[in-house]
């Protein structure tokens, strides 16, 4: 998801799935729990001149449509959470995670910053939901400018306090990153898993951001599965092909199947929220809801149910 300057742009105005295989039976038990993040949503919207914001309840309807369980907001504020709440129930619709912005890497906003993200959590937890999914913000959404070591050291540990802190109410806190933090050696990104408490901060793995953070890498996505996977709890599915955004989830750069297998060879059966975004140069064939529902589809198969 194009979360830097352009999330906020259209957007201003422990649940667990099971993981399986291409081609294998799924586990007994329930089907695969899949939800829709906000963003995808709203850069369909805006291609097709549609205001999310204020089309929520019909985008909501939609969402459904398509075959989807769950929705995962970007949440600014806990009134914004209690005012989403019904319009989720009206739909058949869960919150089992959602999406909020933090600045922890500034000592005079990081307090601040925690204080709302607890309070939307709060409200959020009332709703049904269980992780809590947050990138901390750059320096600047789109910028080349980079945190030094101090930066990422405290952001580290306020992360961790955050996470400490949501973890006494029952809620699991996810790291998440973008591709900037992926800029020399991947030094912020790995910093925020390595010097946390894996008891209070998990990882919300959003490969494509990995991948093409990486230079558009399958072998620097895999490593980090294999360095981090333990901790992921959330998995963000999105495609590509030739490293454009495809408007379906399917087939493409990033081998699913593989990493879905890797998985659960690992044990781990993590939330599976679909966010396949459009951006310049994606396909333009078809609206929002039927490229949900074809993803979801494919998505389905790759990780059972």
């Amino acid at each position: 998801m194009q979360h830097r300057v352009s999330r906020r742009l259209i957007l201003a105005g422990a649940g667990a799935a099971y993981a399986g295989t291409a081609g294998a039976t799924p586990p007994a038990g329930p089907a695969l729990h899949l939800a829709t993040n906000e963003y995808p949503w709203g850069t369909f919207y805006a291609r097709e001149n549609r205001n999310l914001a204020q089309s929520l309840d019909t985008a909501l309807g939609e969402v459904a449509a398509a075959g989807l369980n769950g929705y995962e907001p970007l949440a600014r504020s806990a009134e914004d959470v209690k005012r989403l709440a019904p319009l989720l129930r009206k739909h058949g619709l869960e919150m089992r995670s959602l999406y909020v912005n933090s600045t922890l890497h500034l000592a005079e906003k990081a307090a601040q910053s925690i204080d709302e993200v607890l309070a939307i959590a709060e409200a959020a937890k009332a709703a049904g939901t269980r992780i809590i999914v947050t990138n901390p913000s750059p320096i600047a959404w789109g910028g080349p400018v980079n945190k030094d070591d101090a930066q990422i050291r405290f952001q580290a540990t306020a992360l961790d306090k955050l996470g400490a802190a949501l973890a006494a109410k029952g809620l699991v806190l996810a790291y998440h990153n973008h591709d900037m933090e992926l800029r020399n050696a991947a030094r912020e990104f790995h910093h925020m898993l390595i010097a946390t408490d894996p008891k209070h901060v998990k990882f919300c793995l959003d490969a494509h951001w990995v991948f093409r953070g990486s230079g558009n890498s399958t072998v620097a996505l895999f490593d980090v599965l294999e360095i981090h996977g333990r901790r992921v709890v959330e998995l963000h599915l999105r495609q590509s092909k030739d490293g454009i955004w495809t408007e379906v989830f399917g087939e493409g750069d990033i081998d699913y199947t593989a990493l879905a297998k890797r998985l659960a060879a690992m044990g781990m059966k993590p939330h599976c929220v679909l966010e396949q975004a459009v951006e310049k140069g994606s396909p333009n064939t078809m609206n929002a809801l039927e490229a949900h529902r074809r993803g979801q589809e494919f998505a389905r198969v790759v990780f059972g149910g």
